[in-house]
This record gives structure tokens, sequence and C-alpha cells, in this order.
């Protein structure tokens, strides 16, 4: 049976990652195992859990090895959880851990488990490495042939060209637009300017700066491989600074995206420990916020469509479903994957064109209030491992509302492929820490 006849509440208890890093800097030896093991560990720790089955664990990367095809089990393994604790590997692109919180939260909504662990980790550093199409054929007919001649015959077609590496690429396979010459189109489409790209990334940055030096990420990051915070932080940056810059994605002299506004290619790990509020009880965890809803949306960006704004669909029909307008949110938590593409997001709900004909509304969603916005930094200062971010705002997010003792919380988090998914949280008064 898929249902137990009950709906159960879906408790965020709450979430652990370590620092986020640039690719090629601290993590360049670690794989993804390395670092999710190291990461469910923590949380394992953290909140007692050494020896417990939990009904699933629930986790993936984006960029994997073929080795990788069982990660979340392998994880698991070495993690201090019962062994007999099962894991899947799932993947969304930038929204894999938010995926996995979903999948998490609806088995224990549905009554099949009582409590699991959400999480994704990615390493850029430990990229695969692969030969071109060729060669692999040339191995695979090698290795299938019966005689010696049928071994041998096919190397008698191996070229030079065929050591040269195909690197992974963020690269959209439809149009062969990176994320980010897909989103400069997104900037002009939408006018958004350098001036207002820079002043988001200076805001990202001070805000985690100050979240750190406040000592808020202090039981939600773990020092990992000596370091202690997300070393893409630039607390000396300036409007100045940034707008020094030069663009990268548009060099024709009207780009207006650049390295300063943009998200770095990053190595990290996070997880989010959620459970029924029974569970929880039980073991005298308290819960930090509820996870109430969640939408996920794709557009048709082959045809046109805006690639990254697929989160703005999702969010305006996940607000109909929970009867809420988008200003009755305390935190907007918006995933930076570009500085262009957050304000793009915020551009669209006030658009009345947009929600009319895009949405199907017959008025704008309206502006929210900015000083709501990343509150504690986002992931132009912090980073962003594709399948890493989700873990880190639910985290985030969840200890907001907990401190603050009421009200809710939005995530929006686009995705490759022309994907949002979303979420709302809600704080659990009396109940957090």
């Amino acid at each position: 049976m898929l249902h137990d006849g009950r709906s159960r509440r879906v408790a965020v208890i709450g979430g652990i990652r370590i620092p986020f890093c640039r690719a090629h800097t601290a993590y360049a030896r670690c794989s993804n195992q390395d670092m999710m093991t190291a990461t469910l560990a923590a949380l394992v720790r953290r909140y007692g859990l050494e020896g417990e089955a939990l009904g699933e664990v629930a986790l993936g990367a984006v960029v994997k090895h073929s080795r990788d095809y069982n990660l979340a089990r392998e994880c698991v393994l070495g993690s201090g959880l019962a062994p007999v604790t099962p894991a899947v590997d799932l993947q969304r692109a930038c929204g894999t851990s938010i995926e996995a919180c979903i999948a998490i939260g609806n088995k224990i909504a549905l009554g099949q488990i009582e409590a699991g662990i959400a999480g994704g980790t990615d390493s850029i550093s430990d990229a695969p490495i692969v030969y071109p199409d060729e060669y692999r054929s040339i191995l695979l007919e090698s290795h299938r042939g019966r005689t010696l001649g049928e071994k041998l015959s096919p190397w008698l077609r191996l070229r030079p060209g065929h050591f040269r590496p195909e690197l992974p690429g963020v690269v959209e396979p439809r149009t062969g637009l990176s994320m980010g010459e897909h989103t400069e189109r997104t900037a002009k489409a939408w006018s958004i300017s350098r001036e207002d790209q820079d002043a988001l990334a200076l805001a990202s940055h001070r805000n985690a700066a100050r979240a750190y030096d406040e000592g808020f990420y202090a039981d939600l990051v773990v020092p990992y491989q000596g370091v202690q915070e997300d070393n893409n932080i630039r607390r000396d940056t300036s409007a100045e600074k940034l707008a020094r810059l030069k663009p990268v994605f548009d060099r024709s002299g009207s780009g207006t995206m650049t390295a300063g506004n943009s998200t770095p290619l990053t190595d990290g790990a996070g997880a989010v420990l959620l459970a029924s509020e029974e569970w929880a009880a039980r073991r005298g965890l308290p819960v930090a916020a509820w996870l109430t809803h969640c939408r996920v949306a794709a557009v048709d960006f082959v045809s046109g469509d805006d690639l990254l704004l697929a989160p703005a669909h999702a969010v305006s029909a996940m607000l109909d479903a929970a009867g809420l307008t988008l200003q009755e949110f305390d935190f907007y938590e918006i995933h930076e994957a570009f500085a262009a593409q957050t304000l793009a997001t915020l551009a669209a709900w006030e658009s009345e064109t947009f929600c009319r004909e895009r949405l199907g509304r017959d008025r704008p969603l309206g502006a929210i209030d900015r000083s709501k916005l990343n509150v504690k930094g986002g992931s132009v200062a912090m980073g962003h491992p594709f399948a890493a971010t989700g873990a880190r705002i639910v985290a985030t997010l969840a200890k907001l509302l907990a401190e603050r003792g009421s009200g809710r919380g939005l995530v929006s988090v686009c995705t490759a492929g022309g994907m949002g998914v979303t979420a709302i949280l809600e704080a659990a008064p009396g109940e957090g820490t």
C-alpha cells in the first residue's frame, strides 16, 4: 500500500555540510564519496544516529564517475548509520538535494518511513575524463575478440587524436550553449544591468561573511581537510573591485556577466535530516521547521524560453496550491546560479506581461522585500557544488525559521535542462532551538 490513510507532517530536524571550496583548491584530491561520507558521518554524530537504521537515504551527484553507480549506498556504509539503512541515488542537476528532500519528505508524509536523510555532493576537481567514442570502440571491439587477430586488429585504427580527452562542461546538449551564455541572453532580454548584478553579488559576499562572523554557521558547517569556511567568500570585495572585472560569457562589449557576479565551479557536500513528528519526539530532537509544499516545473528553452526561469513558473503554481501570495514570506532563499538569473526571476514575478502570458495570472505576483533575500549569503559568495546547494539552502532556512520562532520561507532553485525546484518551509513554534 502506497499510503497508510493519513498524511504526516514532515519535520526538518537540521542539516550539515562541509565548507564549499572552489574547484581545484582544498578538495582537489577528494572524491564525491569522500566528501559525502564525511558529511553524512558529521550529521550522524550531531544527532546521535550511530548504529541507527533510518528508512532511507537519498542523495546524488551531477558530475559522477561510473564507479559511483551506487554512491548513496557506499556513503551510508561509511557514515556510522546501521548498515541495513537503504539508500538511493537520484539526480536533478542543480536541484538534486532539494529533490532528495522532496523524495524523503514524501515517504515520511505517506507513512512509508519515519526518518531519512537527503543530500548531495559534487566534485569538479575529480571530474571523470573520457576519451572519444572511436577510442572506446577500439577498446570494446578488442575486448570482444576471440582470437589474437580479432583482439589486435582494432588497434590498427588507433590515431593520436583518440588520446585527446573530452572534459565535462556546463553546456546544454540541445543548444550547445553554456549556462552562462544562456543567462547572458536572459540578462539582455530582461534588461538586467551590470550594476544591479554586481550589487547583488556584493550583498551575497557581505551577508555570508557577516553570518560566519556572527557564528550562524558554527553548527551548520563542519571543518573538512583543514578548511573552516567557504573559500570563495571575498571579505575584501567592493563595488569598485567587482566593476573592474571583465565579462566572461559575452566579450563583444555588450556582456554584463563576470566571474564576480557568477557562481564559481565548486566542490562540496551537504545533508539534511528529515523525520516524522513522532520520530523526532521519541528521540528528543527539536523540529527546526516543517517542509510543507514543493513544486517542480520545466520550460521549453530549446524553443526560446529562458533556461533558468523555470522556478518562476514553479513558485507560481506552488503559491496557488498553498493559498499564499509571494509577499507572505519572512525569508527568500533563491539560488544564485548567476546574479542575472536571480534578478531576472524577481523581474518576471513583477512583470504583468510575463505573469499574464506565461503564468496565466490576472495580475503580477509582485515584488519581494529584498532585505529578506539570501540574508546569510548566497551561491555567488559561497559557491555551488551542483547537487549540494539544495541541502545548504534547506538547512540554512530551517535554522533561520527556528531562531525566529515563527514565519515561513521560500526556496527557489534553477537547474540545467530548463527546470526549477521550489519548496516552502514553515517554522515550528516552540519546537525549534
